[in-house]
């Protein structure tokens, strides 16, 4: 497949709840290779979307694609074993082992023997020297042998997108990657995010317009469950539509100044 051939289609994907549509009619193509970034006001259907794609949520009507197969009707399990994978908003590690081992957990579960707990040490070791590989590639090497609740937050999202990516996903799906980080550690982040990307795709829920200005291919728009614009940064940015629906939110103005 090329790399202009869509990883991920949605069409007209649809989620109704009791009369209220979260999200109507989505129609999106998720370029392979690229960062496409999902922006929007509270209540626009973006944290649906994820919940419809990783099938958490079944779609009220609609379909999805992966790689050009038809996976609307599939449960999460089959879907992640596609290489679907998704980072959640909330840090999810645990918090009383070490870096090395949380690493090391993920990479057991993706080998399918994640509760063999008992095994020995020894049996491990082997999955060590990936661990260390993926602490590397998120900067978090010399945090191997921390416990996990000693890390300051933006080193637990580092710790976070490592686990997500010890599931070797081809889509990484990235639920507010920066949300309630400093400064230092947006722009560490968001480094991370560039970094991890070179070889693979990912679809991101953001609302820092800084981030999403400086990494995004493309960004897809969305207000009441539509989408209202899609394009790089500079075409959405200057969109009439755009600028009006983040009236009073304070985001017009981030959406112009953001780079």
């Amino acid at each position: 497949m090329s790399t202009s051939d869509p990883i991920l289609e949605t069409l007209n994907l649809t989620k109704a709840f009791k009369g209220f549509v979260a999200v109507n009619g989505v129609s999106l193509k998720v370029r392979r290779g690229s960062i496409h970034a999902l922006i929007g006001p509270n209540g626009a259907g973006k944290t649906t979307i994820f919940n419809l794609l990783t099938k958490f949520l079944p779609p009220s009507s609609g379909a999805i694609y992966f790689n050009g197969v038809d996976i609307t009707g599939e449960r999460p399990a089959q879907t992640a074993r596609r290489g679907i994978v998704r980072s959640f908003q909330i840090s999810a590690v645990f918090p009383h082992m070490t870096v090395l081992e949380n690493v090391r957990v993920a990479l057991q579960r993706k080998r399918g023997d994640s509760f063999h707990f008992w095994k020995p040490e020894s049996t491990l070791v082997q999955l060590n020297e990936r661990a260390m590989q993926l602490l590397d590639e998120v900067g978090l090497a010399a945090f191997a042998e921390s416990l996990t609740v000693e890390l300051p937050y933006g080193r637990k999202r580092a710790l976070e997108l490592a686990t997500t990516l010890a599931m070797d996903p081809e889509l990484m799906l990235l639920d507010e990657p920066t949300q309630g980080m400093g400064h230092e550690d947006v722009h560490r982040v968001t480094e991370m995010i560039r970094k991890v990307a070179a070889n693979r795709t990912i679809l991101m829920v953001e609302h820092n317009m800084s981030v999403v200005s400086s990494i995004a291919d493309v960004i897809t728009v969305m207000q009441r469950g539509s989408i209202l614009a899609e394009g790089p940064y500079a075409k959405v940015s200057a969109d009439p539509q755009v600028i009006e629906a983040y009236m009073g939110t304070g985001v017009s103005t981030a959406l112009q100044g953001a780079h």
